[in-house]
Parts: structure tokens; sequence; C-alpha cells
């Protein structure tokens, strides 16, 4: 049964610099796969090369091979730590769900930061050029509409801590998605959308108990997403933390970031449910 999800709207105050946004990810450790959210037995996969002007980029896709024809695409943006198993591992999960599963590249071709300093940096970078952000995943999108599988005009996004900044910095860019959600990301932007530059559909699955995404964020979020006229939800889950998708994370909530098993069960249904909205034909 569908769920009915809190829904509002916004336009955003530019509430914090490139260096506070990193302090999402202090302490926390890359996603960890966990158990297995969709069973599949005919995954085929492979390994895309695209380009964001002379930078080189390397995609994992994943399909049924049971299912013939062009189909919707969802794009998978990593943490901090780059793109992984974490990632590849949804890929595959979504495309047992029917979808193209399509895990992206932001940092680059074998750019994957190895400790919690490097992370930072890499993501310091670029919070701090949202411009080029933007023409990063969008050069990601570009490769996923020109696959031979995929349905163009059908195409999501999902991303999970920097991930969930990058895919709401995809729907504030105005790009060509029929919708993104964002898993424990963060809200806050240098480029907030104006009046009518959101096409896509929004998600925003949020721990109610985030201490680096608190009230102002959610606040102001709200804020842009009203003023620019987006079709938007946000989903708060008690009792959550930053990370609580991850089962590296913990399960201390003092830490600022620890897994909760039920929200991550919650919003995996909430984005099932969100994505079957957004992608039908």
């Amino acid at each position: 049964m569908n769920r009915k999800i809190l829904a509002a709207s916004a336009m955003l105050v530019v509430l914090a610099t490139a260096s506070a946004l990193t302090l999402l990810h202090d302490g926390t450790q890359a996603q960890d796969v966990g158990a297995v959210k969709e069973r599949y037995t005919d995954i085929k996969s492979q390994t895309l090369t695209y380009m964001d002007g002379e930078t080189e980029c390397e995609a994992f896709v994943a399909w049924d091979g049971n299912v013939k024809g062009r189909r919707p695409a969802v794009l998978v943006v990593h943490d901090w730590k780059g793109r992984g198993s974490f990632d590849e591992q949804r890929a595959r999960e979504l495309a047992a769900l029917g979808y193209i599963g399509f895990s992206v590249d932001v940092y680059g071709k074998g750019v994957r930061p190895q400790t919690t300093e490097e992370a930072r940096k890499a993501t310091s970078t670029w919070y701090g050029d949202r411009a080029a952000l933007r023409t990063r995943l969008q050069a990601a999108v570009t490769a996923a509409q020109e696959h031979e599988l995929v349905d163009r005009l059908r195409i999501a996004a999902i991303g999970y801590c920097f991930g969930g900044s990058c895919v709401l910095e995809l729907a504030r860019s105005g790009a060509e998605l029929t919708g993104v959600v964002s898993f424990h990301g963060g809200l806050g932007t240098s480029m907030p959308a104006k009046a009518g530059e959101i096409k896509a559909r929004v998600l925003i699955l949020h721990g109610a108990n985030d201490p680096n995404v608190g009230a102002d964020q959610v606040s102001a979020v709200w804020k842009e997403m009203t003023e620019a006229g987006a079709d938007w939800q946000l989903v708060a889950y008690g009792n959550s933390v930053h990370s609580f998708t991850n089962p590296a994370a913990g399960n201390d909530n003092s830490k600022g970031a620890a897994y909760n098993e039920n929200a991550d069960k919650r919003s995996w249904e909430a984005m099932k449910d969100f994505l079957r909205e957004a992608l039908a034909s």
C-alpha cells in the first residue's frame, strides 16, 4: 500500500559554507552494503566509461537480463568515499525492480578516498564549486540517456550522504530528471533554485535527530522548494541521525551518525513508492 508522505515546499537561504557541509560526514564510515534489499537472479552488469570534459569517469551499470527493450534508469550517487560496493549493490537491486541501475562516479576514474581526511578534502572541493559539481553530475545523466537500454525520458537519481546532496543539486539545476531521492543528505546550497527551475519530483529522506542537518536547514529547504514551485516531499524518521542506512555507522546515536534498521527499511520502501510514480510510463 502506498504511503502518504508528508509533503511541502521551499527557497533556500545559503546557510552553510563548504567546510561546514563536510561536517556531515565526520566520524562516519563508507557505506556498508548491509542486507540485500531486493532479491535477483539474472542481473547483468558492465563498467561504462564516460567523460566530463577531459576527466574520465567510470560508472557501474546493472540490468535484468530477462527484460527486453528500453526501460527507466535510476542513477545512484555515492557517499564521500566514492563509488564502491554499496552503490553497485543498490544498482543491482534497482535492476531487480525493473530499472537500469546506474552507479555514477563523481570523483573520476580511480579516485577513491581512503581516509577521512582524503574524503573530507574531496567533498570540500565539490561543495566549494557547485557549478562544477552540477556539470560533473550532468555528464552522468547524459551518459545514462545515451545508454542503449535506457528510456531517456524516464530517468531518476538517488544518493546517500554526499550523494544525497548531489541529487538535490541536480534537481536545483533543472536537470531533465523525473525524480530525485536524497537519503540523509545535506540540504544546504550556495545556488538555491529559483521559481520554475526544478523539473524533477523531489523526495528527501531525513534523520529527524541528525545534528548536522538541523531544523534550520529543514526550514530553509522547505522555503526553497515552496518558492521554486517544486513537487516535493520530506520524510523525517524519528530517533534517527546521520547515516541511518549505513550498518558500518554503528548504533550509538550520540555520535551523530548511526544505523537505524527501521529507518533504513522504511526509507527504501518510501523510495520504491516514489519511483513507481515518478517513472511511470
